[in-house]
């Protein structure tokens, strides 16, 4: 039985969006789940967030960057993720370790050997039991970013480094995702998320029922 569900794709992709929709579908079913997300699943995520998107012009190095993932993903495995697989709930995450490699290996350049072993010891070995990956094109994902941001502005939000990064890093981020499920096809199941919120819902529910029941 799958336990650990992450969601994982692009800025613009609709995790979140779709992460809701799983929660509720799940709870209607009487399957409690947590949800989560990383960066910022707990008390320290969230200030560790805050320095990861809302740094403005500041320049943060790619060794902090990952840094400060792991970190985040540490206190987060400890204190949300194993208490909650512990006591038998399903785990709904939005970003897990396929991030580090798609957005510091593939889209910064670091050694995905090496982010693979930091990867284990931030995890403590923990590894999804299903990737939902929702792929669309970088147009797209970037329009539903800005377009998401406009309405943050008016939030005063300030969540928007990745979003300033250029098209070819997203390009980069996203061929690294579609390699990551070629490498595991059993464990990360892509979505085209260019198709409507019912229509990846829908294809969401039927993958996870079938990964619930083992058939």
């Amino acid at each position: 039985m799958s336990r650990l569900i992450s969601f994982e794709g692009g800025d613009g992709s609709g995790k979140s969006t779709q992460l809701k929709l799983l929660a509720d579908y799940l709870s209607s079913r009487g399957r409690a789940c947590v949800c989560t997300r990383e960066p910022g699943g707990t008390n320290l995520g969230k200030l560790i967030r805050k320095v990861l998107l809302e740094v403005g012009d500041e320049k943060i190095s790619s060794q902090a960057e990952i840094f400060l993932y792991l970190a985040d993903r540490a206190q987060h495995v400890q204190q949300i993720i194993q208490p909650a697989l512990a006591s038998g709930k399903i785990v709904l995450c939005d970003r897990f370790t396929d991030s580090t490699l798609a957005y510091q290996g593939y889209g910064r350049g670091a050694d995905l050997r090496v982010l693979r072993q930091m990867n284990l010891i931030a995890s403590g070995g923990i590894v999804p039991d299903l990737t939902l990956l929702l792929n669309c094109p970088v147009e797209l994902g970037l329009s539903r970013t800005a377009q998401r941001m406009e309405e943050q502005r008016a939030m005063q939000s300030r969540e928007d480094r990745f979003e300033r990064e250029q098209v070819e890093f997203h390009e980069r981020v996203r061929q690294g995702f579609q390699e990551l499920a070629r490498a595991e096809p059993e464990r990360i199941h892509v979505l085209d998320a260019s198709r409507s919120i019912r229509e990846v819902h829908e294809q969401i529910k039927e993958i996870v029922e079938r990964k619930l029941t083992g058939h």
